[in-house]
């Protein structure tokens, strides 16, 4: 791709009114995105020197400084480097209409950590699939992302380097670094366009910019701005998804497969099992004891566990989070309740949120409500087409497929009752005035929607109870029962983790 690139220099005399027209009209296209609600990533990657921070510095001189927000991408913190990697680009997505601009982006990452030998050749690919999987999630959510690399020739870099070096005010910015990978353009160059190549696709194509000439540079990077926002914009009014014309061709990329584990039918579940008192004060004591020392040595080894729970109203979710919340060291875990998503996250990809509120590896994350909400509660309520709903079983797998590469223990549990009981402890609730709170007008309106939920739940379950992130179906008729086989789950699985 790169070879492809020539270096021509636009006349500035001829070009200049062009350009002035076309910045003015990116003030009242910045406003047309604000009123269609679609978020805007904008990524300038390129060679040292080639001009990313002057560029951008140009862009954002017709954007409205309430609603962009511009982030230069460096080498991860200690912090950064506690979550998964692509984490700390998910935290900085734009809402709605605004416009978000990396300066460097998940390509340097992926670029600087190979060459670097801080991943090997199957986590650069893994690299890769999680940069093309990102983007088309965002994508198909409507955000427009427009990627650029900025190239400029070796004499070049080598030219702009010396004279950054070469000035008291900027020679902070070079090292000797810069220029050992100058002599060895051709070979980075190689590699950046095998980058490009694997992470040019139809959902987010790159635009390769000849940036020997700055001005030719600004022309054309305002060009495409400018082309691919009245693009989206267009699209959004027209009821369309917005394409863009890439530069060159994309890359194809074919559906992520997942080895899914055989699954029962909620209906063909067994709920007659129970603990006496005795057993369950027996075994609760030597589960969480286990648990304890199991959380040590994970956090001792980095190894993050995600825990989600989903089931069904007055299931006891809760009072399960309890007993191994209460097995836990409470600096290393958090527990996460999930509700209704606020205006913030409302306006971003529902992952976000999940994102979001992951914590350090060697911790444990608990979800009380999770991603699930997308394929049960949303498209049931209306509250999301179903067609885009259909869409987040592959992207939930994909999440969780993350976040195991990251290192996690993802465990999945559905609390599992039978109508009658939940019709028993729904009168209990309102007839006990401690517990009165916890009974609403919208749990005796979803019950009514109970063979509904319960087709989701199984088709949920059915879809995304992959081999590395499997669902786990808790009989909680009785709730000794429930709490007892969750912590013995845990603990089993990490024993045997710990073991690998």
């Amino acid at each position: 791709m790169l070879e492809q690139v020539e270096q021509i220099k636009l006349k500035k005399s001829e070009y200049e009114a062009e350009l002035s027209e076309m910045n003015q009209r990116l003030i009242d296209l910045a406003n047309g995105i604000k009123a269609a609600k679609i978020p805007v990533v904008i990524t300038i990657d390129g060679w040292a020197a080639a001009g990313k921070g002057s560029q951008i510095s140009k862009l954002i001189k017709y954007l409205d400084p309430r609603f962009y927000k511009v982030d230069p991408i460096r080498i991860p913190n200690e912090q950064e480097k506690r979550k998964p990697w692509m984490h700390r680009y998910w935290l900085k997505l734009p809402a709605q209409g605004e416009f978000q601009i990396f300066d460097g982006s998940w390509f340097r990452d992926a670029a600087k950590s190979y060459m670097h030998g801080t991943i090997d050749k199957n986590g650069y690919h893994r690299y890769i699939n999680d940069i093309n999987t990102m983007e088309r999630q965002l994508h198909d959510d409507g955000y427009l992302i427009i990627k650029f690399f900025l190239h400029i020739t070796q004499k070049e870099q080598k030219k702009r380097l010396e004279a950054l070096r070469d000035d008291e005010y900027t020679s902070w910015r070079v090292d000797k670094s810069d220029f050992i990978n100058n002599k060895n353009y051709e070979k980075i160059a190689k590699r950046y366009d095998k980058l490009l190549e694997a992470t040019n696709t139809d959902a987010a194509p790159w635009y390769i910019i000849p940036a020997n000439d700055r001005f030719t540079a600004q022309f054309m990077i305002m060009k495409t701005v400018s082309e691919a926002v009245e693009g989206a914009i267009n699209a959004r009014n027209e009821g369309r998804v917005h394409t863009m014309s890439p530069m060159f061709r994309t890359a194809g990329l074919a559906p992520q497969s997942f080895s899914l584990v055989k699954t029962r039918k909620l209906a063909k579940i067994d709920m007659d099992k129970s603990l006496t008192e005795e057993q369950y004060r027996r075994r609760l004591k030597k589960y969480q004891t286990r648990l304890f020392e199991l959380q040590n040595i994970c956090y001792q080894r980095k190894i993050p566990v995600v825990v989600a729970y989903e089931g069904w109203d007055a299931a006891g979710k809760g009072g399960n989070i309890k007993r191994v919340a209460n097995a836990l060291d409470p600096r290393g875990y958090k527990v996460k309740p999930i509700a209704a998503p606020e205006p913030s996250e409302k306006s971003r990809h529902y992952l976000w949120r999940f994102w979001n509120r992951l914590e350090n590896d060697g911790h444990f994350t608990i979800f009380d409500r999770t991603w699930y909400g997308r394929v049960m509660v949303e498209p049931i309520e209306g509250f999301t087409p179903r067609e885009r709903a259909d869409m987040a079983y592959r992207e939930i797998n994909e999440f969780e497929r993350q976040l195991t590469d990251w290192g996690a223990e993802v465990f999945k549990f559905w609390i599992n009752i039978d109508k009658d009981e939940q019709l028993r402890r729904f009168k209990e609730r309102e007839n006990t005035p401690a517990k009165q709170w916890k009974i609403t007008d919208e749990d005796w309106r979803n019950r009514e929607k109970w063979d509904e939920y319960e087709k989701a739940v199984d088709r949920m379950i059915e879809l995304t109870s992959t081999d590395f992130a499997p669902w786990i179906v808790i009989e909680s008729n009785d709730k000794k029962y429930a709490r007892i086989k969750v912590l013995k789950t845990i603990c089993d699985r990490l024993e045997k983790r710990l073991k690998e």
